[in-house]
């Protein structure tokens, strides 16, 4: 079994042209930065002009991948989702979970049913590019969406337990901040409580960086639940959590007086 590249530098040429090819899917976020979507949707989706997406090569990843799943649908129509989300290669899959974001007239509650198999998908980057994917969605109706993930929380498989917290963060990665959550990270913990003891080191790193996010607004509201978690939570989630307020501790306690 091969290993992920670690930098674009380390990518074997032969692995970069299965990747471009859609016949191989990416081990690491290097490989997956490097995928050239033009010549993915070339192959992919040989029916569209792959034209867009070469002109989109500079634009950031998140915007490339918005850009080919909006193609999609301009081209498919409703088919895009089933094409895509069918697909071998991970980076095309990932299309479908922005396509689920693009898709006009939708509710945020079946964007939520048509993103489950993404969320749940076994490639790490699919379930990333799939909270990303309806990211815009979740910070329109936050507390709607905390309502709505909160039985996630339930769900044998860590993946979708994880995309509960993952999706709400107030700040996230690669991401728009949700201003309400910044505001008043409170209403969260709908989807946090119920994970505080959660044995998966997949899902306790993000519930730890959901309250490291919070804690740069409401460092007191954070060392609150940390408090009162304290017996319950995993130790590991609550160091996490408060990593950055030690952060700031420990610089505070250097300044010059």
């Amino acid at each position: 079994m091969r290993k992920g590249a670690r930098s674009r530098a380390d990518l074997d040429p032969t692995v970069l042209a299965q990747l471009n090819a859609g016949t191989a899917e990416t081990l690491s976020l290097p490989e997956c930065l490097a995928v050239d979507m033009a010549a993915l949707m070339a192959t992919a989706l040989p029916e569209l002009d792959a034209g867009p997406m070469a002109a989109a090569a500079d634009l950031g990843i998140t915007r490339r991948m918005a850009a080919a799943a909006q193609l999609a649908l301009d081209g498919l129509g409703g088919e895009a989702l089933v094409r895509l989300a069918g697909h071998r290669s991970d980076t095309v899959r990932g299309w479908a979970a922005y396509a689920v974001g693009l898709m006009p007239h939708l509710t945020l509650a079946e964007r939520l049913v048509m993103i489950r198999p993404l969320a749940d998908d076994s490639h790490f980057g699919v379930r990333e590019w799939a909270w990303l994917g309806i990211r815009p969605q979740v910070a329109a109706e936050p507390l709607l969406a905390l309502e709505l993930l909160a039985p996630w929380t339930a769900e044998a498989s860590p993946y979708l337990r994880r995309f509960a917290s993952e999706a709400t963060r107030p700040r996230g990665v690669w991401c728009g901040q949700i201003a309400s959550l910044r505001a008043d990270p409170s209403p969260g913990l709908a989807v946090l409580d119920p994970l505080l003891a959660d044995k998966e080191r997949y899902v306790q790193n993000s519930i730890a960086n959901w309250l490291n996010d919070a804690a740069k607004d409401h460092p007191d509201w954070v060392r609150e639940v940390c408090a009162r978690w304290t017996g319950q939570a995993v130790p590991y989630v609550l160091k996490r959590a408060l990593r950055s307020l030690k952060e700031i501790h420990h610089q505070d306690t250097k300044a010059p007086r």
